[in-house]
């Protein structure tokens, strides 16, 4: 075999997971903007309750088909806790902020769910931290104030700098909820199909929000393109992407799937730009660039362990 041969026989192949990977980054990516649309006309509970409730029902018929319903039934009272810390609260929080700051900067605290995942882990679960992990916290935490400091410039009045701190802490507070989801879903969910604790949750989340969204139920008819963003949002970046994230798991592992969460901000970033006129500043990206790094940190992904 000649040297040309073994040059050719040695090519990279992608894992056929990777379009999966891709595409799943690219919807929820894809959320920040069509959720920031919505809100505009439905307002933030309204719009989480009607993203949850599309999925719900969507996710039920396809759960019932497969024969699932008896099971869920079982466990209803942790499938309405998880749902509403991962979903519910999340998504009302992610809608509230969106009325004050861009999908970009959205997606980019949305990048911290692995960081709060991995504290919560440590309190609750007493899962161990190296040395490398509480470094990654630190480094993380430290991204999000540059962040949130680079966003508050001197001409905003003290209104615009109160709208831009409760909305990034809104952010915080819905990935400080997803990593309370996933130990409480490991906890006490462990071993239940993936189908299941997704419908679940959509129907507990939907449960949870009825009644403040239909008191926050805005007066005037909401626009057509609202009405649209919300069956978007639902329907493909809520329904579809569970299933797209659990068809991952299956075929990568978990620990590849979760590293999805660092590529949904360059497609936030991108839609923003785009499609809403959005500003991206090189500020932006660096303090970005540390929230992934201390994220990739604290939740054990780099550094990688040699082979």
């Amino acid at each position: 075999m000649t040297g040309n041969d073994d040059h050719v026989n040695t090519r990279v192949k992608l894992p056929a997971w990777i379009i999966d990977y891709v595409l799943l980054a690219a919807i929820w990516g894809s959320s920040f903007m069509f959720m920031k649309t919505a809100t505009a006309s439905f307002g933030p509970l309204p719009t989480a309750a009607g993203r949850v409730a599309i999925a719900a029902a969507f996710l039920l018929l396809i759960m019932l088909w497969r024969g699932l319903g008896r099971q869920l039934l079982t466990k209803w009272k942790s499938l309405l806790i998880v749902g509403l810390l991962n979903s519910g609260i999340p998504f009302a929080c992610f809608a509230f902020a969106l009325l004050y700051i861009s999908t970009g900067l959205s997606a980019i605290l949305n990048a911290t769910v692995p960081l709060f995942g991995a504290l919560v882990a440590w309190v609750w679960l007493h899962d161990r931290l190296t040395r490398w992990r509480v470094a990654g916290l630190m480094i993380g935490f430290m991204g999000v104030t540059a962040l949130t400091l680079s966003q508050a410039k001197p001409g905003l009045t003290n209104a615009d700098n109160l709208h831009l701190t409760l909305a990034v802490a809104a952010c915080l507070c819905a990935t400080l909820c997803y990593g309370l989801a996933a130990s409480f879903t490991k906890k006490y969910l462990q071993g239940l199909p993936s189908l299941l604790t997704a419908t679940g949750s959509q129907i507990g989340a939907s449960l949870g929000l009825a009644l403040p969204a239909a008191a926050a139920w805005p007066n005037s008819s909401p626009a057509w393109d609202a009405w649209l963003a919300l069956i978007v949002s639902g329907v493909v970046c809520t329904s579809l992407a569970y299933i797209l994230y659990f068809r991952l798991i299956e075929a990568a592992g978990p620990a590849k799937a979760l590293t999805v969460t660092f590529l949904i901000p360059v497609f936030a970033l991108g839609y923003g730009w785009a499609f809403l006129d959005e500003a991206v500043t090189l500020t932006m990206l660096g303090c970005g660039a540390i929230v992934l790094l201390g994220t990739a940190l604290s939740s054990g992904l780099l550094p990688r362990k040699p082979h």
